[in-house]
């Protein structure tokens, strides 16, 4: 493929990945589609990460080829797709805002908004308040954004961006339980909503329910099992309730999914906690442990 110096292999490779499907011939679209893995690939992202993303926008959007039918943007090693003036992020099943236009990498976040494709428009202005929401959450003003998504949730009891969004405004007021009441509303609404289940895990955290908050997190990560913080919470819930098998296993998948930074050192240094842990249990077991005598049966069989 000399047109993008794409090598032989290079095609071989993407093709066992499933990220383009085995052809002799490549038609115009095609080559689209190539162009487009090939920038992705020159700048790092993982093979992994570009798969994952596009079979995530295929189950939220029901596109057939993602990389033909959206326009992609790099965020971190996700993609990011913008398609019929959405930008959605299809791994964490968000819907993102672009205030600025153009569908930029620098893209002001809907905090925790929903994707709700496919499916019908809202009408009587909802999208637009709940754009008017979260920018002034931007802004600071949280009264009027509260004012804004009780609005929404009025004209839909069932919009969960605006209940967990609203929950999060709760939270960070320490209304903890109005919180959790909004963000089962969210998780009820939509039951793969993986970011209400993810906000519902911290509340209930807080308010020291760490059986449930566990039970929220492994949801969550059931739904997105690459949803780095849901292993982070997951696991110190685990380690709290005593769990370190259980810890060790969430700790070691978070370290796989964001290995830098010092959240990944504090991870590394609760494996290696655990590991010492279980080193020393297995040794106390051992020397607990009385074999039988030399010339004795350990069972007898009838």
């Amino acid at each position: 493929m000399r047109i993008f110096e794409i090598s032989s292999r290079q095609l071989q490779a993407w093709e066992r990945a499933g990220l383009i499907p085995q052809k002799e011939v490549y038609s115009f679209q095609d080559l689209g589609q190539l162009r487009t893995l090939s920038t992705l690939r020159a700048e790092s992202v993982p093979a992994a990460s570009i798969r994952e993303s596009i079979l995530a926008m295929k189950a939220v959007s029901g596109m057939a080829n993602p990389l033909q039918e959206a326009r992609v943007v790099r965020r971190g090693t996700r993609l990011i797709f913008q398609h019929q003036g959405e930008v959605v992020d299809p791994v964490r099943r968000q819907l993102l805002f672009d205030f600025e236009g153009g569908g930029q990498p620098a893209l002001a976040v809907a905090s925790a908004a929903l994707l709700r494709l496919p499916g019908p428009a809202h009408t009587d202005g909802i999208q637009e308040r709940f754009q008017d929401a979260v920018q002034a959450e931007e802004a600071g003003e949280k009264q009027r954004a509260i004012s804004l998504y009780e609005e929404i949730l009025e004209i839909d009891p069932h919009y969960a961006a605006a209940a967990i969004n609203l929950g999060t405004i709760y939270f960070h007021m320490r209304q903890y339980r109005r919180a959790e009441e909004l963000y089962r509303e969210a998780t009820a609404a939509d039951p793969s909503y993986v970011l209400a289940y993810f906000d519902l895990g911290n509340v209930l955290d807080e308010l020291g329910r760490l059986s449930e908050s566990i039970v929220a997190y492994l949801k969550a990560v059931t739904l997105a099992p690459r949803y780095a913080d849901a292993h982070y919470n997951l696991a110190l819930a685990y380690e709290r309730t005593g769990q370190g098998r259980l810890a060790l296993r969430h700790w070691q998948a978070y370290i796989k999914l964001d290995s830098g930074g010092p959240w990944a050192d504090h991870a590394r240094g609760e494996i290696r906690k655990l590991l010492s842990e279980e080193k020393l249990a297995i040794v106390a077991h051992a020397e607990g442990f009385v074999a039988p005598r030399k010339g004795t049966a350990a069972l007898n069989l009838v």
